[in-house]
């Protein structure tokens, strides 16, 4: 849905998953994309992670320091990785909002109106 608010077309854009542990996890593998994508051709690479609001250190770690050294070393031209909202003031203001709309509902219903 992010892409398509966004009107990326689907040949720009492709989607992987990141962590796996054991045997059936979802694919393709981030990791083993990020090796294949320069042999195929895709020499630069915008990347974002939209599961998350804030950039944790597992996904730092293995997309933004780890994917950009495999996806450099096999072939890659340029890697960026757009951070998660964090303290983006528009972010903030949001989740405050909704915060206290949470807290009047529940007042609210706590006093019966």
């Amino acid at each position: 849905m992010v892409t398509e608010r966004l009107g990326i077309p689907a040949s720009k854009f492709s989607i992987s998953f990141q962590s796996r542990l054991g045997k059936g996890w979802l694919q393709p593998f981030t990791d083993k994309r990020l090796e294949e994508m320069p042999k195929e051709g895709i020499k630069k690479l915008l990347i974002v992670c939209p599961a998350f609001v804030s950039d944790c250190l597992e996904t730092l770690e293995e997309i933004a320091i780890r994917g950009k050294e495999s996806f450099m070393k096999a072939g890659g031209e340029s890697y960026s990785m757009i951070p998660c909202l964090n303290t983006n003031p528009l972010w903030v203001k949001t989740i405050a909002k909704w915060v206290n709309e949470y807290v009047a509902g529940e007042r609210n219903m706590v006093l019966g109106l």
